[in-house]
């Protein structure tokens, strides 16, 4: 798995997640549960991972809709 995305907002997670299955491009949360060693306050990043064969078109998908990746 390859990081793709990395986001304090909660709604480009969710944006960017429902983007990459809507393309059939599986992909895992990470860093959902930090919030509760930080008090909630959301400035730890949450990442989105892919497949690394699925990275290129991942990328795409992302960048076609406007999404800063965080790196």
């Amino acid at each position: 798995m390859q990081e793709l995305l990395r986001s304090n907002d909660p709604t480009v997670i969710a944006f960017a997640s429902a983007l990459l299955q809507g393309e059939g491009i599986d992909c895992f949360e990470m860093d959902v549960n930090m919030s509760v060693l930080e008090g909630s306050i959301g400035i730890l990043p949450r990442r989105i991972l892919v497949r690394e064969g699925d990275l290129d078109e991942a990328r795409k998908v992302i960048a076609d809709n406007g999404i800063e990746t965080g790196r």
